[in-house]
């Protein structure tokens, strides 16, 4: 895997920086102002998606802030200029789902992910502007999704990982009835500037459970255990060097304003010196396929690549992880060309050895 793909598989969206809830540990660093896109940036996006939809599966996320906080007139004007050939998900809190919001999925085949952390006492951190807990009204949605017989996915930020937290988180996705969950170890980014370094056999012992409870009972897919097993599996098959893409997915984020920033939606928004606003262009100047065809010419990209080419160089777990993320590195070392982080000691490094530690234990 060297370089950087001048064809994402999918697109990210921000209808609006604006969200409803004020999760203690989010990133984003407009989610109290509503900064909607215009129509004119979809349209302009929806040109080249189109055409690379027609080619093979693609997908449109679509991630705010909250993507429901726009409305859903205006997220279905937005999503109009699309073919019926491209996927759309919806990363969600699911506090304003109801009747009308699961027609408007259904009708439109939109596939939601939801972002919840557990049972009560797991989320409180996910709170409204007044300190409410958001809970109540995240498992309203979920019924609703539910009610209308609408598959969900589960996004669940873990800020305590470690041995005993697993299996009781495991078995309440399960009962949640969602079809696909997510771990992400809280991280450190954004304006959450709250410390993501835990001790390394904490949350070995966290993935370990994980992996021993999912695999007793392999109801729902695990995607962090799923894609640790199979880059296992590619190793004892001599086969590792084709898991992972030749090269990597740009995953452009197309801001609110039309602004187009590789590798990392998490940095939408932000602005450093000697970076500037991180954008690589925007789609009201020039298409968005055009603003992929050099992701070099973004200096902090360049910089980022170097960072993915040490990695390679010196770090014994590049094949399973690939170089690690673009943000992480910013927002951890204030560079993009360091190498490891707490992201990469915690969900990478942390997770492909709690896995090893299952199967010798096995």
């Amino acid at each position: 895997m060297r370089g950087i793909s001048h064809m994402p598989s999918y697109v990210v969206m921000q209808p609006t920086t604006l969200c409803n809830l004020d999760c203690r540990y989010c990133y984003l660093p407009f989610r109290a102002e509503d900064r909607r896109m215009p129509v004119e940036v979809a349209q302009a996006v929806a040109a080249d998606v189109n055409r690379w939809a027609a080619l093979g599966r693609f997908s449109v996320v679509w991630h705010g802030g909250e993507p429901m906080a726009a409305g859903r007139e205006h997220l279905g004007a937005l999503m109009a200029p699309f073919s019926a050939d491209v996927e759309h998900h919806v990363q969600t809190n699911a506090t304003l789902i109801d009747d009308r919001w699961c027609d408007f999925f259904a009708e439109r085949q939109i596939r939601v992910s939801v972002s919840v952390d557990g049972p009560p006492e797991r989320n409180g951190d996910r709170v409204d502007r007044a300190g409410r807990a958001g809970y109540p009204k995240i498992m309203k949605g979920i019924s609703a999704l539910k009610r209308h017989g609408l598959p969900f996915a589960a996004l669940c930020v873990v800020t305590d990982p470690k041995a005993g937290q697993a299996a009781g988180l495991y078995h309440f996705f399960v009962d949640l009835g969602c079809d696909v969950l997510g771990i992400n170890i809280e991280e450190k980014e954004g304006v959450n500037d709250r410390e993501n370094s835990y001790r390394s056999a904490d949350v070995r012992a966290f993935w370990q459970e994980l992996t021993e409870v999912w695999r007793k009972a392999p109801q729902i897919h695990l995607r962090e255990i799923e894609w640790t097993l199979r880059y296992v599996q590619a190793v004892l098959d001599g086969q590792e060097g084709e898991l992972l893409p030749r090269q990597l997915d740009p995953i452009p984020t197309v801001g609110h304003d039309g602004s187009v920033l590789l590798l990392s939606p998490e940095l939408a928004g932000f602005t450093a010196p000697g970076y500037g606003d991180f954008s690589s262009g925007n789609v009201l100047h020039a298409p968005l396929s055009r603003l992929l065809t050099d992701p070099l010419g973004t200096p902090w990209v360049a910089e980022f690549v170097q960072g993915v080419e040490a990695c390679r160089s010196r770090c014994p777990y590049f094949g399973f992880c690939g170089g690690g993320h673009a943000a992480n590195r910013f927002f951890e070392h204030g560079r993009f060309d360091g190498t490891e982080t707490e992201h990469c000691r915690n969900s990478k490094i942390s997770l492909l050895e709690g896995v090893l530690d299952h199967a010798r234990r096995a």
